[in-house]
């Protein structure tokens, strides 16, 4: 995803906020300097955690205004062993990347996901890691740049990164974001949901803003997470972001292995965030 500042909300039918959508130098430069920020504030000293005695996953009775207690889940500090490094090793998806770029091969990876949506929905609603990826500044004179690339991924085993800026949006695909069967995960995801109907027509449906998710289940001021951010603070690990990949060229025609690495653990990171953070408010219920 090229994430930038949060846009006004509207929906993605509303035309006269299609033209609002556009990724600047300005958009870029603020995002640059936000990550600057959490680097050093990462340098210079260890995370706040909450609360040193919660334990990940459990929750932790919070007193509301009106006095009576209310559950809410904060994850524990990780184990310190004196070596910091340790705490951030990179995350990285180990399953199986399932690159599609032609039109056939979008059509059946899509298939392929809605087979498994049906089976698992018997137990609750699927959810989806959802992320884009497209070229962020387009020629001097050019319209802004269509999305490229989309990663769908709803399991560890294995994650989809269809190469849509040459095979389009086929109809199964379309219907499977369309589809309420499955909650569509990411940060940003509004942002993203109204770039791709911009480009392809499509409106993504239904949706969960991670950031808006965690600010729910953390509790404390509210803070404008990162997916880097957030997937430190819930998992101690850190998520690269090389720039030479983030703001590469993503409409090559073929992705390079490291870009279909980095795109698919975007995807992966999402989903995983999401079920973490879900598994905790059923944990607190």
């Amino acid at each position: 995803m090229q994430s930038g500042p949060p846009l006004a909300s509207s929906s993605p039918g509303n035309e006269e906020d299609e033209d609002d959508f556009y990724w600047d130098a300005a958009a870029e430069a603020e995002l640059q300097a936000i990550e600057a920020a959490y680097a050093a504030a990462k340098r210079r000293r260890l995370p706040d955690w909450p609360s040193p005695s919660a334990v990940r996953g459990r929750p932790n009775p919070v007193t509301t205004s009106g006095g009576s207690p209310e559950l809410s889940w904060i994850p524990s500090p990780p184990a310190f062993r004196g070596n910091v490094k340790a705490r951030y090793q990179p995350v990285m998806f180990r399953g199986k990347i399932v690159y599609c770029r032609t039109p056939s091969e979008v059509e059946k990876a899509a298939r392929d996901i809605l087979c498994k949506i049906e089976t698992m929905k018997a137990s609750g609603q699927v959810s989806l890691g959802f992320d884009l990826e497209w070229r962020p500044f387009p020629r001097r004179g050019d319209p802004p740049c269509k999305v490229a690339v989309m990663q769908l991924c709803m399991e560890k085993t294995h994650c989809y990164v269809m190469h849509i800026i040459h095979s389009g949006v086929p109809p199964v695909l379309k219907s499977l974001l369309e589809d309420s069967s499955s909650v569509k995960v990411g940060i940003c995801i509004d942002n993203d949901a109204r770039k791709i109907f911009n480009d392809y027509d499509v409106h993504v449906q239904p949706l969960m803003d991670l950031s808006n998710l965690a600010n729910a289940k953390l509790g404390g001021p509210p803070k404008r997470w990162s997916l880097a951010s957030l997937t430190e603070m819930i998992t101690c690990k850190e998520l690269p972001k090389p720039s030479n990949i983030r703001m590469g060229n993503w409409e090559a025609y073929v992705l390079s292995k490291q870009q279909l690495q980095y795109a698919a653990t975007d995807a992966y990171i999402s989903w995983h965030l999401y079920e973490e953070l879900d598994l905790s408010c059923q944990g607190s219920a």
